[in-house]
């Protein structure tokens, strides 16, 4: 049922979002040099490594860390990567990634591939079974604002407790934050 709900959605947003998805790849190719698109190796289910789409916010030197592992995370970012990152545009070619079945609308957000912390913690909860999310309850109860170990607890609560309507809810509260900006660390 949720596979069928991640890709019926998928799809919606997807016709949806058209124009924006092609203006924002404009954008970036209009702004900074590079491709419009950053693939980043990212760990899926069951711990696979899988390559994720993103609207690139950050110069194409930058190194392959977590943002927050930046000594100056703002240098790196393009001339609208600000923008893209406070208004969660560079989030849209996800939607490829639930399309394809890499991820869902709603569970973990994937780890990069080098966090070794956060990917050993995961996987002694358990949360490391569930296919990552574009949103999840981590994300709406603090995002880039918390540390490891308690995004890692609220991974594994939505592990205990998903259900569509639990994804219903996360969804929303996703939509709320996204509109008022919050949680965004760069």
């Amino acid at each position: 049922m949720k596979r069928l709900f991640d890709v019926f959605l998928a799809l919606m947003a997807s016709i949806i979002l058209m124009v924006p998805i092609a203006l924002t790849a404009l954008a970036v190719r209009l702004t900074s040099k590079g491709p419009a698109l950053y693939w980043s190796d990212r760990v899926g289910r069951h711990n696979r490594i899988f390559r994720m789409p993103k609207f690139r916010s950050m110069r194409t030197d930058t190194p392959a860390v977590a943002t927050h592992l930046l000594t100056d995370p703002s240098r790196y970012l393009t001339p609208i990567g600000p923008f893209l990152r406070k208004s969660s545009l560079d989030e849209l070619p996800q939607l490829w990634s639930i399309l394809k079945g890499d991820m869902s609308f709603v569970g973990p957000r994937p780890a990069l591939f080098n966090q070794d912390d956060l990917i050993a913690l995961r996987t002694e909860q358990g949360v490391h079974e569930l296919v990552p999310g574009l949103t999840g309850w981590a994300q709406v109860n603090g995002r880039d604002e918390l540390p490891i170990p308690q995004k890692v607890a609220l991974d594994a609560e939505y592990l205990r407790r998903q259900s569509l309507w639990f994804d219903v809810r996360i969804l929303w509260m996703t939509f709320v934050k996204v509109l008022r900006r919050d949680g965004v660390a760069h």
